[in-house]
């Protein structure tokens, strides 16, 4: 291995660092699944626990400097996808994560995840990457009320007048300025700083009635410290979650899953120089079962699938290349389990700038799309656009895999659809079938 030695203050500044960069999901995980009816302080406690126990797998297990939280994506395909386009309950949609995550462990376990991924085509991954972030910063712009329906356009823009969208705008560029200086934990100082902002909304100027559920008042103080609400654990509904209508949802959450964990765990390891003598990356197999592990317990903890960050690559900048930085991460999770009443005053358009740059983020791989050939820009294009057009991570990656299959058949390249992409066709045309 190229793992180089470091010392355990640099370790833990780098934990620190990780942590900083990662932490917004313990605030934004909760507005997103409350959206699928979830209560804010249990999402948030759950949040918290998967973030604390699977990042420290990931440092005494894996031996990886990588923190794993409930994933970006992952939790708005669950509210979004599953809760609000299928109409089933969240509790069905958790025992949903649970059987994605004994699936994961399974395939991680006999490393069948090699012929899955080599299945999928690169151009393909390129394109749902960047249409996850696409779909991620729409919701961003939705929950600050700056993109709002609209009779003869479908969608608008909101008034410039209206002092929540000012504010939002502001929370939005200044945070981009901090991401753009590389400002450690910029997301989080703009998450705070906007909030700061809002507080005068419905107090000295504007109304949050129409979208603070009736509150005029856009920020509203209930405490710091409250004891964790477990209110989640084992809700999990284990046995209709296994209905032949939902197999396309577990499907798509271990799939994306999967995909969005090597593509970090490369990305992380190119970053670093972390490969074994094999040239893949470090522990691989190990930090895979982490990810597995951490979509099984989402689902009984009562939160979205968790993955590994690629903001833990702000970590490894600092010098982190041992466990012990996922392991410093993962324990400053720990306190903010009791200060749920604290982190309830932060309102939507605090949270939105932060969508909107993860957004930013996953648009990365865009570039590595191959746009001269049509023959992978066509299905990249429908899989990158389908996402947010549709409002639906699965609809995406359904017609992109379709498209991609009978373009290529069609102009004598079929030897670049494996069987394996056969296999998943046919899943796709049964979900497509099945769920209209």
């Amino acid at each position: 291995m190229t793992t180089k030695i470091t010392s355990n203050r640099t370790e833990i500044l780098a934990g620190v660092s990780s942590f900083l960069a990662t932490m917004y999901i313990i605030v934004v995980n909760p507005s997103i699944l409350g959206q699928a009816g979830m209560p804010f302080n249990a999402v948030l406690t759950a949040t918290v626990i998967l973030s604390f126990f699977c990042s420290l797998m990931m440092g005494l297990y894996a031996k990886n400097p990588i923190v794993v939280a409930p994933g970006m994506g992952m939790n708005a395909f669950f509210t979004f996808t599953a809760v609000k386009g299928m109409g089933i309950s969240y509790q069905v949609a958790l025992g949903a994560v649970f059987w994605a995550g004994v699936l994961f462990v399974i395939l991680s376990a006999f490393n069948v995840r090699t012929y899955i991924v080599k299945a999928i085509p690169t151009q393909l991954r390129f394109a749902i990457s960047a249409g996850i972030g696409l779909f991620i910063s729409l919701i961003g712009f939705e929950n600050a009320k700056f993109i709002i329906g609209n009779p003869a356009t479908l969608v608008g823009i909101a008034s410039f007048k209206d002092p929540i969208v000012i504010t939002f705008l502001i929370g939005l560029f200044v945070t981009a300025v901090l991401i753009v200086r590389q400002t450690t934990g910029g997301i989080i100082i703009g998450i705070i700083l906007t909030t700061l902002l809002a507080i005068p909304i419905g107090r000295w100027w504007g109304d949050a009635s129409a979208v603070n559920f009736g509150n005029a008042q856009l920020v509203t103080w209930q405490g710091v410290f409250a004891s964790p609400d477990f209110s989640l654990l084992f809700q999990l509904d284990l046995v209709n979650s296994l209905k032949v209508s939902l197999f396309p949802v577990i499907f798509a959450f271990v799939f994306t899953d999967m995909f969005d964990s090597i593509s970090t765990f490369v990305g992380i390891a190119e970053a670093a120089d972390l490969y074994d003598e094999n040239g893949e990356p470090q522990n691989v197999k190990k930090s895979l079962m982490t990810d597995a592990v951490a979509t099984l317990l989402a689902g009984i903890l009562g939160t979205s699938p968790g993955t590994a960050y690629i903001e833990s690559a702000v970590g490894i900048e600092q010098g982190g290349r041992r466990g012990l930085t996922a392991i410093t991460a993962g324990l400053l999770f720990l306190p903010f389990m009791f200060l749920s009443p604290l982190l309830s005053i932060v309102p939507a358009i605090a949270t939105a700038p932060a969508l909107i740059i993860v957004g930013v983020f996953m648009m990365k791989p865009i570039a590595k799309i191959n746009w001269a050939g049509l023959d992978d820009a066509v299905p990249a294009f429908l899989a990158l656009v389908l996402i947010p057009f549709s409002y639906s991570i699965t609809q995406g990656i359904i017609w992109g895999f379709l498209s991609w299959t009978i373009i290529k058949v069609a102009v004598g390249k079929s030897k670049e659809v494996s069987l394996a992409l056969w296999i998943i066709d046919a899943f796709a045309l049964i979900a497509l079938f099945w769920g209209h």
